[in-house]
């Protein structure tokens, strides 16, 4: 999966560059803003079984486009985001135990851009993708209802009053969606998804989970304006 990704990543990166010797030449510069919610979980080695947890999401975003080829209208944005991450577990003991683990970042997104459809006024579809880097900002551990660890799926409990051990994470993101463009401004909506490569807590031999990576899916609402 992570070569995969990479090798993508890669080609789309090589694409732009080859499409910025022969394409039209363009230099539109926008700024915007996006809020909307998302889903995550933590991909936990041994398995933790969870549900759907519901966060938060809104930040900036700068793109700069550097030309058209053919339909294709290629650039790079740079976004910083507050995003609500985390997981919830699915606790199947026969009572009301509960237990979320909030965990709150900064967001630092490159992407790559690519557009296609109307430049100025209409519609226009767009896939961005690219590396994440993210920082730890706070925490919170929300435990529910008569709280016992008993009966735990494959008995881990390691998680419990365990503090992220690695504020840093990083991963691969890519996102696709749509913008209505006017003369008032680019109104958009988009779907987005998140891969991470680093871990919550430690890995080492000595460490109890051999993988404990954030993935979020994201739908939010875009709004931008070019600055020339």
């Amino acid at each position: 999966m992570r070569r995969s990704l990479a090798i993508i990543l890669g080609l789309l990166f090589a694409a732009s560059a080859v499409k910025a010797q022969v394409g039209d030449p363009r230099n539109d510069l926008s700024i915007g803003f996006s809020g909307g919610m998302g889903t995550s979980r933590v991909s936990f080695i041994p398995t933790i079984k969870q549900q759907m947890s519901l966060g938060r999401t809104f930040g900036l975003s700068v793109r700069h486009v550097s030309e058209k080829y053919f339909f294709l209208i290629c650039g790079t944005q740079l976004e910083v985001n507050y995003a609500e991450r985390g997981w919830t577990e699915f606790i199947e003991d026969g009572t009301d135990n509960e237990y979320t683990r909030l965990l709150r970042y900064i967001e630092v997104p490159f992407l790559a851009h690519l557009g296609f459809g109307r430049e100025f006024r209409g519609f226009q579809g767009h896939i961005n993708m690219g590396p994440q880097v993210s920082y730890l900002i706070g925490e919170k551990e929300v435990y529910g209802g008569h709280w016992n660890t008993a009966n735990r799926p494959n008995g881990v409990t390691a998680q419990y009053g365990k503090a992220t051990q690695n504020k840093l994470d990083y991963g691969i993101t890519a996102s696709t969606g749509i913008e209505m463009r006017t003369g008032a401004g680019n109104f958009g909506l988009e779907a987005r998804y998140y891969f991470g490569l680093g871990n919550i807590f430690n890995i080492t031999k000595k460490d109890y989970f051999a993988r404990c990576a954030n993935s979020t899916i994201s739908v939010r609402a875009t709004y931008s304006f070019n600055l020339w």
